[in-house]
């Protein structure tokens, strides 16, 4: 357990890690360029101080949030000390928060539910129900959010957002707080209340916070207790605030009155590339200022930041000093159940709200479908009043459709819905919250009921142009249009683990569909026209025993037998026209192999093809299970949160 005057001390630290982005063959190969990221980093922060981490782009900053947080990637070498014990993942995960410099919120729900949802999510059930209410009523208001608590994620502005992204944090009190460029593209007074509110949070409570800064302002620096200047790796100084003056002003570096000390030093701590001259002058000259420090800076490093330090100056007559109140994640963590309901929870919150992005999430689920399924029976309406040889033309086209209709319109509906919370699970469980397979339980279990409304009521329109009327016909029709949903479903989720883009996945997903119905449905394509190892190929479609199933039903229910006078209706190429006597000539034709006997029913068995339509969803979301278990390559991973 953490104690109350803890600490945070990295010693020694050696980080080797990604220089260059690399090619997708490199990065797969693991043979991307490395280097020394990190250099004998060695700093600290106490309880209820404010570390900022100052650098230009590329000075290591990242890399040293990642290293404290167990996330690098990468040899370190070197001891990470939190309240003494070294700094493991679990330690880090229960007792610690990262805020990243992106952080992807279900845009749908407001400001309070996403606070809600995080609590339920990260305080365990031993913590009651109105101190995690209190808890994010707290957290609303320390935030300035409590005025915006009901307006959506998705109108927030730029400050508001970050600040929910921090909340999200807070809410469980962690005693070390990083943060990765919090005030990134703010205005000065919302960088301003940023900074002073965790400030703030972390004198009342006394926790340790760990921010970096690019462009630091003179007005936040006396919220800031600590501060530390990398520059490619190397540490020009760590210490407190306080004496950070006086340090360069012994080695030679005053600050020029009316100057920003932050931004000055942080320029001095900058190699300037605007010529070669200038890049070898500022090189040497940083060069000397870390083997300075090495030498020199043991006693700032070290002091403590408390006596009248820049932070602890701020505390007004009312206030008192930091309560150093235990975290609420050291209560235990939620169990299994708590986390899976939350997240079915949060789902439908996502699709129920009063808002436009709310809206859109049901209209894709429910109504989608339908609406299509209306324009193919306006088409198809009076297909039940033909006769004739133009009636197989038009039926088959007809279930062409229906199988293009539910499997299109599944990975429309899958690929508007599903990567927003495919995302959030990604630096949710980067968190160690919860694992894929809960999550895609959770999902869905979400998603079938509306898959299963949605195809009814989508079936039942399509019905109506079969000239089917039994109740039993109906169930059967909607059953295989349904799995061929469930499996388009499932397949565009399996394409979304690794495909960041929504677009990319679903033409990717549509595609494969369109291949697996021109080749496995029989009606674009018969069968006999199939070579040899494409016939066997179609046996692992889905498509294959949907389609038989279909075909089954419409043609040998409904249209058994071409009219007598067929020959004398349509004298005009009569061999095409007239060439199928009856359904049974027809299904032979589509489904039959060469000169072997036919048999019906044996070949398009209702109960078996059935049957196996819905093996393969069901398979699919055991494989996506597995999937979403595995641990996926780091370049795969850092798509979603970089």
């Amino acid at each position: 357990m953490i104690g109350n005057d803890y600490s945070l001390e990295l010693c020694n630290i050696f980080h080797t890690g990604q220089v260059e982005p690399g090619s997708c063959l490199q990065r797969i190969f693991g043979s991307v360029q490395t280097g020394l990221i990190l250099k004998d980093v060695s700093l600290e922060v106490r309880a209820g101080e404010v570390l900022a981490v100052l650098g230009s782009k590329g000075s290591g900053k990242r890399a040293l949030l990642e290293v404290i947080s167990r996330r690098s990637r990468g040899p370190t070498r070197g001891q990470i000390l939190l309240d003494g014990a070294p700094m493991t993942l679990s330690l880090y995960q229960k007792n610690c928060g990262y805020v990243s410099h992106r952080v992807d919120l279900i845009p749908s729900l407001n400001v309070e539910q996403t606070l809600h949802y995080a609590a339920n999510l990260t305080i365990g059930s031993q913590v009651s129900r109105y101190v995690r209410s209190s808890r994010v009523r707290q957290v609303l208001a320390d935030l300035a959010l409590s005025q915006v608590a009901r307006r959506s994620v998705a109108s927030l502005t730029l400050s508001e957002y970050r600040r929910l992204a921090i909340g999200i944090q807070l809410v469980k009190d962690p005693v070390l707080l990083l943060l990765d460029e919090p005030t990134a593209n703010l205005d000065p007074l919302s960088t301003y209340l940023i900074v002073s509110m965790l400030s703030s949070h972390a004198r009342r409570r006394g926790r340790a916070v760990v921010l970096t800064m690019e462009k630091p302002r003179s007005d936040v620096f006396p919220f800031l207790d600590r501060a530390a200047y990398l520059c490619l790796g190397d540490l020009v100084y760590a210490g407190p605030t306080r004496l950070m003056l006086e340090y360069f002003r012994a080695i030679g570096f005053p600050c020029p009155d009316l100057e920003n000390p932050l931004m000055y030093y942080l320029c001095l701590s900058t190699v300037d590339r605007r010529s070669r001259e200038r890049f070898i002058e500022s090189n040497t000259q940083i060069i000397a200022l870390v083997e300075k420090f090495k030498l020199e800076g043991g006693p700032y490093r070290k002091s403590s930041a408390g006596a009248g330090g820049a932070g602890h100056v701020l505390l007004g007559a009312g206030e008192s000093p930091p309560s150093h109140k235990m975290p609420l994640t050291t209560l235990g963590k939620p169990g299994a159940l708590q986390l899976g309901f939350t997240l079915y929870q949060r789902l439908l919150a996502s699709t129920f709200n009063l808002s436009s992005i709310a809206a859109q999430n049901l209209f894709l689920h429910l109504a989608l479908f339908p609406l299509i399924c209306t324009v193919l029976w306006f088409f198809y309406r009076d297909i039940k009043h033909q006769d004739g040889p133009f009636t197989f033309q038009s039926l088959n086209g007809f279930l062409l459709n229906c199988l293009i209709t539910s499997s299109a319109c599944a990975v429309v509906k899958t690929a508007c819905t599903f990567p927003i919370h495919r995302t959030r699970f990604y630096q949710e469980a980067h968190e160690g919250l919860y694992s894929g397979p809960l999550f895609l339980l959770s999902f869905n279990l979400y998603s079938l009921p509306f898959s299963i409304l949605t195809v009814a009521i989508g079936s039942r329109i399509l019905f109506e142009a079969t000239g089917l009327t039994s109740s039993v016909d109906w169930f059967l029709f909607a059953a295989i249009l349904c799995s061929c949903y469930l499996l388009a479903e499932q397949q565009t989720i399996a394409l979304l683990m690794v495909i960041k883009g929504s677009f990319i996945a679903a033409i990717t997903s549509l595609y494969l569909g369109t291949i697996f119905i021109i080749l496995s449905s029989g009606a674009l394509r018969s069968y006999a026209s199939l070579p040899e190892w494409l016939l066997y190929l179609t046996y692992a479609s889905q498509t294959r025993y949907s389609s038989a199933f279909l075909s089954r039903q419409l043609f040998g229910s409904v249209y058994t037998a071409l009219p007598a006078n067929c020959t004398a209706r349509f004298p005009v190429n009569d061999a095409f026209l007239c060439r199928y006597k009856d359904s049974t000539a027809y299904l032979a034709e589509r489904f039959g192999r060469g000169s072997s006997v036919f048999n019906i029913n044996d070949m398009l068995d209702s109960d078996f093809n059935l049957s196996l339509s819905y093996a393969f969803p069901v398979g699919f979301v055991l494989l996506n299970c597995i999937l979403y278990l595995i641990p996926l390559p780091s370049f795969i991973k850092a798509k979603f949160r970089d």
